[in-house]
């Protein structure tokens, strides 16, 4: 008997091992599919455009593969990681982390995003499957905000990217941990279940184990984003072609305008939050409260997250909560800039 068990535990183990074999390579020939489709389009421009090939036109290409490339590694991340959750972690854990009370369980999420190194593209899934598993919108939300803005990796960019300079550093962090948590607390009291289409379990068949539902969620969720995330790339390379720099120059001379601007140029240009310090940095013509919003408004309100937010929850969640996230973000980057800087 015990060698029949020993033996029902050793297949287990290598189905599961086989699976993540295979789980792997998917995620391999995906990855290298969808970089290689960017690649070749990109190199085979002149081709394609025929007669309409222009300058403009290279420009164009260029962008969109480098958004593309800068983005599918965190999406990636963000697909393990939501895979991870899902059928890894038993639900009984986020009862026990998160307290009970919305209110309360809004500032321990937002606080959590700290230990994600990943962008935007990475926090949609997550969140996704934070909500799959019982955890409170508004706290999965204010996480999904944090995430992006308030790890290690983007606060040690930031000092990089501002020497000499560290309270930079705090006044991102604290404007950016401040915005996911009023946004959090605002959906709690405001927000509606029907303006938010909860993500749907991936299906992987009807008992399976936990390694064959890893490998489902995953493709599910890298798949599934990884169209938006194209889309959203290319709308931010046509708004690198079709406004000149020159019409930028004009706004610098009054300081609020120039915050307005940067804050939109953040959501246009798709900037990954890991880069999006050294492009404020590049931008010296404008102040230091200005920069502060482009690093604040990019990573939690930009075309590429806009595209995600509407493909896993829906257009009309997308609308309302990208609207009123960009509004808490710019007044909290003045507010602490004013503060701080």
């Amino acid at each position: 008997m015990s060698d029949q068990k020993y033996a029902g535990r050793r297949g287990g183990v290598a189905d599961a091992v086989r699976l993540s074999v295979r789980a792997a390579v998917h995620l391999l020939l995906g990855g290298f599919a969808l970089l290689t489709i960017v690649t070749v389009v990109d190199a085979l421009g002149p081709v394609l455009a025929l007669g309409l090939y222009t300058p403009p036109v290279a420009a164009w290409w260029t962008v969109f593969t480098a958004v593309v490339v800068q983005g599918v590694p965190f999406l990636l991340l963000g697909a393990l990681v939501s895979a991870a959750v899902a059928t890894l972690v038993p639900e009984r854990v986020f009862a026990r982390l998160l307290p009970r009370s919305p209110a309360l369980a809004v500032p321990v999420a937002g606080a959590a995003g700290v230990v994600l190194p990943g962008c935007e593209c990475a926090s949609v899934p997550v969140a996704g499957s934070l909500m799959r598993r019982g955890v409170a919108p508004a706290a999965a939300l204010a996480f999904l905000l944090s995430a992006p803005a308030v790890n290690p990796v983007v606060l040690v960019a930031t000092s990089l990217a501002f020497p000499g300079q560290p309270m930079m550093v705090v006044a991102r962090f604290v404007a950016s941990l401040a915005t996911a948590v009023v946004m959090g607390w605002l959906w709690a009291r405001f927000g509606r279940t029907e303006w938010l289409r909860l993500p749907a379990r991936p299906a992987s068949g009807p008992g399976a184990s936990r390694a064959r539902s890893f490998v489902a969620g995953l493709q599910h969720d890298f798949l599934h984003a990884g169209g938006f995330l194209v889309l959203g790339s290319a709308a931010a390379a046509t708004f690198n072609i079709a406004v000149p720099r020159t019409v930028l120059d004009v706004f610098t001379a009054s300081a609020w305008v120039s915050v307005l601007l940067l804050a939109l140029l953040a959501v246009v240009l798709c900037v990954c939050s890991e880069a999006d310090a050294f492009v404020a940095a590049s931008l010296s013509g404008f102040g230091p409260v200005a920069q502060l919003a482009f690093m604040v408004v990019g990573p939690m309100v930009d075309l590429k997250l806009f595209a995600l937010q509407a493909g896993t929850f829906g257009r009309d969640f997308a609308l309302r909560f990208s609207s009123a996230t960009w509004v808490t973000a710019v007044a909290g980057s003045a507010l602490v800039g004013w503060w701080l800087l």
